[in-house]
């Protein structure tokens, strides 16, 4: 395969990957869209948590909603708890890895937040740990996840949502996850200012 059809076969890929997830989660995420903007008027905030590229995945979320996604509005409350480098090295230094995001959770969290933990196996310690705590706090969690679901699928709570990425490739998992986010980022910019004319 020369390098050219290589590369065709890699966009065919993940927009067939992405047309799965068109049909199996439209409703799922419409779910959590709202889930997310009735956190929002409700004066609730948004954490988000994730590892290497679901880390960035994370902290592109909470840029989108506190700057601005497409549309003028104000800034929306949400934390992503990936970008303090003392915060998180601290706690990796006098605990473990493992509690980074949950010991963040648990003093910033309140009853109502939400947590968007993202994680492309499921299976991260501290995505896990992240899900205990943020159900100690009274949170609702919206988990996107990929392959099948792992540990992190079983610990959800009977009020959480899972958007879980129907593929075993990670880089077809982050790129329909930040598809996902997008998805969600136009929800609540429609929930909270109205469709689009």
């Amino acid at each position: 395969m020369d390098q050219a059809t290589r590369i065709k076969a890699i966009f065919t890929d993940s927009i067939e990957v992405k047309a799965r997830c068109a049909e199996s989660l439209a409703d799922v995420i419409v779910n959590a869209g709202q889930a997310v903007a009735d956190c929002l008027l409700a004066s609730g905030k948004i954490l988000s948590c994730g590892n290497g590229g679901s880390a960035g995945d994370a902290q592109h979320f909470s840029s989108e909603m506190l700057n601005r996604f497409e549309r003028e509005r104000p800034g929306l409350p949400a934390i992503a708890l990936t970008t303090d480098a003392s915060t998180i090295t601290s706690i990796a230094n006098d605990y473990q890895y493992a509690d980074v995001f949950a010991k963040q959770i648990r003093a910033l969290g309140q009853p109502g937040d939400v947590l968007l933990a993202i994680s492309t196996s499921g299976n991260s310690h501290n995505i896990i740990n992240a899900l205990d705590a943020a159900h100690d706090k009274g949170m609702r969690v919206i988990l996107l996840s990929g392959r099948d679901g792992g540990g992190a699928a079983r610990s959800l709570a009977d009020a959480d949502i899972e958007l879980r990425v129907p593929s075993e490739s990670t880089a077809r998992i982050q790129e329909s996850h930040l598809t996902i986010i997008h998805c969600l980022c136009d929800l609540v910019d429609n929930h909270l200012l109205g469709a689009e004319s």
